[in-house]
């Protein structure tokens, strides 16, 4: 062993090629022998090599039991320079089945190094064992060790590469799978900053390693903010412009002007994006690491997905808002014609959302509500104007016309397939029902009143008594309070009643808001 230990003792004269700069992250390499010479003088041999601007990371075991503790310990080892015999002959070659077979570890170069050929014939050990190289120590000097172990990396490099691709390609098509299934513009853009930054394993170490972004929209000339994660988190609906240092604004500026998607400064990306009907998003995303050629690779690819879904989701809103204009359009129309007070049908959309969200119904019901509460009273286009507009009090005939401006609506409605327009025709059936059976136009009672009558009756009510009639004054706020508390269980729903005292300073905030 004396010789080629003394061989080993002196560098190559190409040595300073591999001499470049330092960086935190060293491959790690895993000695396995039970001479602690043969690790010194190993060390000593390596301990200015460097690959890819990278030098070694150090680790020593000195019995097969040792080696995989150490292997449990560090799952990145990038190559293994092991001896065979050491406590038993073939303790090297029983530790290369065990990383091949049970850890499963396909991915870190081993190099077979032998100071007694005879126990471990070359010829034999290549064809049976999934090794990588085969060494004699007494042909192993500095130099060829220096070469053999740049061979080494070059291949687990080049497969750690392939791997992480390999890795990087399956997670875009789960993150496209799962944001694919978000509707909301709001929701899909938080999904696919999540997704991106476990593409990017940005996450890794939230410690270290915190990234920050987030996904806007150009509205009216300015980037609003619809999600944030990170420092971003708590800027959603702010502009860009009032959130990020004017240096990185500028990139930002850049990127729209041009349409493009830029990197810079190591660690930032820019997501530019143009639907057909020319809504503009962008994503901005800072991570603590600097960013690949792989990961920009990463990035493009799933940005090309998402893109697409982007650019169906700008469209779908832009059908939603339309489709929530004419709705809004047609209430308003028929709120000008019984000369109601001005944003009585908005305030009412707006209570309702609000009441069903506090009730505790899913966010696509409580937004469908909203959608649809304006055309609760469609059915007053039926409804003769001199009945609809009289000051004075009604008759018992001019008050069944009235009444059956609910089954007019409905009527209307019914036909549909639209979920917007459905729900519509619920509502505009059952506003008038009444929690104790006394309502119309078919008299149900309690729970045998769809949710949705039961909310647009406190909705539309609450409105009504707040606002100014042609037939009378609106009440003072305690006037009001106590009539919902006198009718609670009898004309609403005590449950609804409970939600809309609770929080009756924000349903008079909306009020405000909304006001005529």
């Amino acid at each position: 062993m004396t010789d080629d230990k003394d061989e080993l003792l002196f560098l190559g004269d190409d040595e300073a090629e591999h001499k470049l700069q330092d960086t935190p992250v060293a491959w790690k390499l895993l000695i396995v022998d039970d001479e602690a010479e043969v690790h010194n003088v190993t060390r000593l041999v390596l301990s200015g090599f460097r690959y890819k601007g990278r030098g070694l990371e150090f680790l020593s075991a000195y019995t097969g039991a040792e080696a995989r503790a150490m292997l449990a310990a560090h799952p990145d080892i990038a190559v293994i320079l092991l001896d065979v015999v050491m406590e038993e002959n073939d303790t090297g070659l029983k530790l290369v089945k065990y990383i091949r077979e049970e850890l499963e570890n396909r991915f870190v170069r081993i190099i077979l190094r032998t100071g007694q050929p005879g126990q471990a014939p070359e010829e034999r050990v290549i064809v049976e064992y999934d090794i990588n190289d085969y060494k004699e120590k007494t042909e192993l000097t500095a130099q060829k060790l220096l070469t053999t172990i740049v061979s080494a990396l070059r291949t687990s490099s080049d497969i750690a590469t392939i791997e992480a691709n390999r890795l990087g390609l399956e997670k875009i098509i789960e993150a496209s799978e799962n944001i694919f299934e978000l509707q909301s513009l709001e929701k899909f853009s938080t999904g696919v900053l999540a997704q991106l930054i476990s593409i990017l394993e940005l996450n890794r170490n939230a410690l270290v390693c915190q990234a920050s972004g987030f996904a806007a929209v150009n509205n009216k000339g300015h980037f609003s903010i619809l999600a944030g994660t990170g420092e971003f988190q708590p800027h959603v609906r702010k502009n860009v412009e009032d959130v990020v240092p004017p240096e990185v604004y500028a990139h930002f500026e850049q990127a729209v002007k041009n349409r493009t998607s830029l990197f810079f400064d190591g660690k930032r990306y820019i997501g530019y994006f143009r639907s057909q009907n020319d809504s503009e998003s962008v994503i901005y995303l800072e991570g603590g690491k600097e960013l690949t050629e792989l990961d920009l690779q990463l990035v493009e690819i799933f940005f090309a997905n998402v893109s697409i879904a982007f650019d169906n989701l700008h469209l779908n809103k832009e059908v939603e808002d339309t489709q929530r204009e004419i709705v809004l359009t047609l209430g308003e129309t028929i709120e000008w014609r019984s000369q109601e007070t001005g944003n009585h049908v908005r305030r009412v959309a707006e209570y309702m959302y609000m009441l069903a969200k506090r009730y505790g119904l899913p966010e696509t019901e409580c937004t469908l509500l909203r959608l649809a509460a304006p055309m609760h009273d469609v059915g007053k286009l039926g409804i003769p104007d001199v009945i609809l507009n009289k000051p004075g009090e009604l008759t018992v005939e001019e008050m069944a016309v009235i009444r059956t401006h609910p089954t007019i609506g409905h009527e209307i409605l019914k036909a549909s397939h639209r979920e917007l327009l459905k729900t519509a025709a619920v509502i505009c059936l059952q506003h008038h029902e009444r929690y104790d059976g006394t309502g119309y136009p078919t008299g149900l009672k309690g729970q045998d009143i769809h949710i949705y009558g039961r909310l647009a009756a406190v909705a539309d009510v609450f409105d009504a008594l707040m606002s100014d009639r042609i037939y009378r004054p609106a009440w003072p706020l305690e006037q009001v309070v106590a009539h919902f508390k006198a009718e609670r269980g009898r004309h609403f729903d005590p449950a609804i009643v409970d939600i809309l005292l609770a929080n009756l300073e924000e349903f008079l905030k909306l009020r405000e808001l909304y006001k005529g």
